[in-house]
């Protein structure tokens, strides 16, 4: 159960102190943001920590869940696609699902919106979700997990119906990025959102990981942004640039070149853990990272204003 969090307490802590508070070995991790937004910085500290035997819980495994396998840190994954996103293939994970090589990896998969429910389950702390999508699929066939049960109502036709049902997924903790929150974890997103307040909801902990942290009158000025509110939220981690390669609305664009030169990359195990030993080990944190890289490199990625239109949300006069 998730324990009662002071409202009023800021939650302001590093990245180290928010991976050693949160995510132990043998955990079930969910780390979730859709193409955009995804949480590199978080699983970089993850493996700079050496957690180990981690079931993680991801709708979109990348590049972060192959750079994860490959230091180690994961024995099951739950997801329902594996790729480099439009940009090749993930090496790491291809050898330890077809070839067992160097252990094998446990994957449990769903399709999309098998892994929706999934989380809406959790957060609703139901037994399962029924849905229709997997008529005709051959995912039940492959997962046990995706079950059929009788409707307790009438079909159309007066008759009995089955429907395919799914279990909650309820993580240990979930991590997410976002583009801001205020101490207390209010934490606003826009841009491409996925499942991240339906993962937060579905877990015991939560840590969001942000561009910025701004004054609690930022967030007031514009509520409806606010995604994920400070009751659900454990801790907030400022981490600017945190989420490369992936990007930030209105904070830095996609970094297209890595994705494609990571299908090179993870093929070769040896280049691979030299990559890792340069870019993770070899960085006390993800500011390292970042500086390393270069402002010249940043400025490549930099993006222009592209402002909403004002909102007059009214006030009593």
């Amino acid at each position: 159960m998730r324990r009662t969090v002071d409202r009023t307490a800021g939650k302001v802590m590093s990245m180290r102190e928010a991976v050693a508070a949160f995510v132990h070995d043998g955990d079930t991790v969910s780390l979730e943001g859709f193409t955009h937004l995804v949480p590199t910085a978080a699983g970089h500290e993850i493996i700079r920590q050496g957690r180990r035997d981690l079931t993680v819980v991801r709708m979109t495994a990348d590049i972060v869940v192959d750079q994860m396998l490959a230091a180690g840190c994961v024995t099951r994954l739950v997801s329902s696609f594996v790729g480099n996103s439009s940009a090749g293939s993930l090496g790491e994970l291809r050898r330890r699902i077809e070839h067992a090589d160097p252990e094998p990896l446990a994957f449990e998969e769903y399709s999309h919106y098998g892994m929706v429910c999934r989380y809406l389950a959790g957060a609703q702390r139901l037994p399962f979700y029924p849905l229709r999508s997997y008529a005709g699929s051959d995912l039940p066939a492959v997962n046990p997990g995706i079950r059929q049960v009788v409707s307790p109502y009438p079909a159309a036709d007066g008759g009995t119906e089955r429907i395919h049902v799914v279990p909650p997924v309820n993580p240990d903790v979930t991590i997410v990025h976002a583009q801001r929150a205020d101490r207390r974890g209010n934490t606003q997103i826009w841009g491409l959102t996925g499942v991240q307040a339906e993962a937060v909801y579905a877990a015991g902990k939560a840590v969001v990981v942000v561009e910025e942290l701004v004054a609690d009158e930022v967030v007031r000025s514009d509520p409806n942004r606010t995604l994920i509110p400070a009751h659900a939220v454990d801790a907030v981690v400022v981490c600017p640039r945190g989420a490369h390669p992936s990007f930030a609305q209105g904070y830095y664009d996609r970094d297209n070149a890595f994705y494609r030169s990571w299908s090179a990359i993870s093929k070769d195990p040896a280049r691979l853990r030299a990559w890792l030993a340069e870019w993770v080990y070899g960085t006390a944190d993800h500011a390292e990272y970042v500086a390393r890289l270069g402002e010249g490199f940043w400025a490549g990625l930099a993006v222009g204003k592209a402002l909403s239109e004002p909102v007059n949300y009214g006030r009593r006069l």
